[in-house]
């Protein structure tokens, strides 16, 4: 069957269409209409979106949302504001910029995140004054020590010489480094616990 244009009845006509006339179409849910628009409406669209993204997937992705929002408000198009084609490539440019703001909005929350992760959990200042503070109160307790004790208890433990040897240096016979390295250190343990 034949409309009063020539064009069959059903099929979509092709070629260029007044693209304000067939918004308003559009927004009254004209799904032919839409067809159209997208014909017309969906390269220069891509173009524009790859122009301002320049990464292929994320572009076509883009001018898709770009021509969904197309048919969700053609009702807001005014011809009296502007021509279809700007106000179709307005809001391409729009939504291109904003998946750009979003993608580095995106890489700056990663890369602080990826900093957080990098900080140590604890802070050095206060490390450094609670160590400096427990060798001072290991110091005082060594000096409560009798000289043999401290001696013996220095040999062993900061100097890192084994009974045996501390025995040696200090001319003792290895009986008596033990029986002065255990009531030392006992005294050492009883100082720093009360000193906490």
């Amino acid at each position: 069957m034949r409309t009063a244009d020539g064009s069959d009845a059903g099929t979509r006509p092709t070629g260029r269409v007044d693209l304000a006339v067939a918004l308003a179409a559009v927004a009254q849910g004209d799904q032919e209409h839409f067809g159209l628009v997208y014909d017309q409406v969906g390269g220069p669209v891509l173009g524009l979106v790859r122009g301002v993204l320049r990464d292929p997937a994320q572009a076509e992705e883009v001018a898709q949302e770009v021509l969904v929002e197309v048919w969700r408000n053609a009702a807001r198009f005014r011809p009296d504001k502007g021509s279809a084609m700007t106000w179709v490539m307005t809001l391409a440019h729009r939504r291109a910029v904003d998946r750009v703001r979003s993608v580095e909005a995106a890489r700056e929350r990663e890369h602080k995140a990826s900093l957080l992760d990098r900080t140590p959990a604890y802070d050095h200042v206060t490390e450094h004054v609670e160590a400096r503070l427990e060798q001072q109160r290991v110091r005082r307790c060594l000096g409560a020590l009798t000289a043999l004790q401290r001696e013996a208890v220095t040999l062993a433990y900061y100097r890192g010489l084994t009974y045996r040897e501390v025995a040696e240096v200090l001319a003792l016979p290895l009986g008596t480094v033990k029986t002065r390295l255990r009531d030392g250190l006992i005294r050492l343990r009883d100082c720093l616990a009360t000193t906490t």
